[in-house]
């Protein structure tokens, strides 16, 4: 069988691997949140051991390289049941866009940051709430089931197909208003408002996990 065509952009990519980096300002609040909440609808979904063609990953385009996660933070992830451990904060490098297939910026600053750094990085970068609304809107049908033969179980062209549809749809489905894409800042605030923003953050990650792997989250 015909192994899965890479994007064609600078960089080396593993056909049967797909990237998703998460970008926030400093890699201690939000990204780290919807990192692992990602990982975590993912391993719910699919279980662990058939997680590993996709890679989810986050930076800060300020980040504070070497840092925990707030405490805040991690407290969010264990209320939804995602584990927080060993997380390290990461600052924003190229190297992280060259090898992202999708990109997840908590707002449309940060995603007009990581398409100026280049790397054809435009039909890849989207902030997560505008990836929701166009997820929301591609038709499943549309998208390429398992396929029990690829190694990775037909992920990785499932998510490469999403990207394209959602790219192809943004033109068309414009936010409501300019505040509706965004994901604000909880750095230094009370945790009842860093748990507003994991609800945000979870709420606008279960529709694409659900498209990513074509299956629906577990009650």
């Amino acid at each position: 069988m015909m192994a899965p065509q890479g994007r064609g952009i600078a960089g080396t990519h593993d056909d049967y691997t797909f990237r998703i980096l998460h970008v926030s300002t400093g890699n201690v609040c939000r990204s780290p949140i919807t990192e692992r909440l990602h990982r975590h609808g993912l391993q719910r979904r699919l279980g662990t051991e058939l997680t590993s063609g996709i890679v989810v990953e986050s930076a800060g385009t300020w980040g504070h390289e070497g840092a925990p996660m707030e405490t805040h933070a991690a407290t969010v992830l264990a209320d939804y049941g995602a584990d927080p451990a060993g997380f390290i904060g990461r600052e924003l490098l190229d190297e992280h866009v060259i090898r992202a297939d999708l990109v997840l910026t908590a707002t449309r600053d940060h995603r007009a940051q990581v398409i100026s750094m280049g790397h054809s990085a435009g039909l890849r970068t989207f902030t997560l709430k505008e990836f929701n609304r166009l997820v929301k809107a591609i038709d499943p049908a549309t998208l390429p089931g398992p396929d029990p033969a690829l190694p990775d179980g037909g992920l990785v062209v499932r998510a490469r197909a999403l990207v394209g549809a959602a790219a192809a749809l943004r033109g068309w489905l414009l936010a409501p208003n300019a505040e509706a894409d965004e994901v604000h800042d909880p750095y230094g605030a009370p945790i009842t408002f860093f748990r507003s923003i994991g609800d945000e953050i979870n709420q606008a990650l279960d529709p694409v996990v659900t498209a990513l792997t074509g299956v629906p989250a577990r009650a």
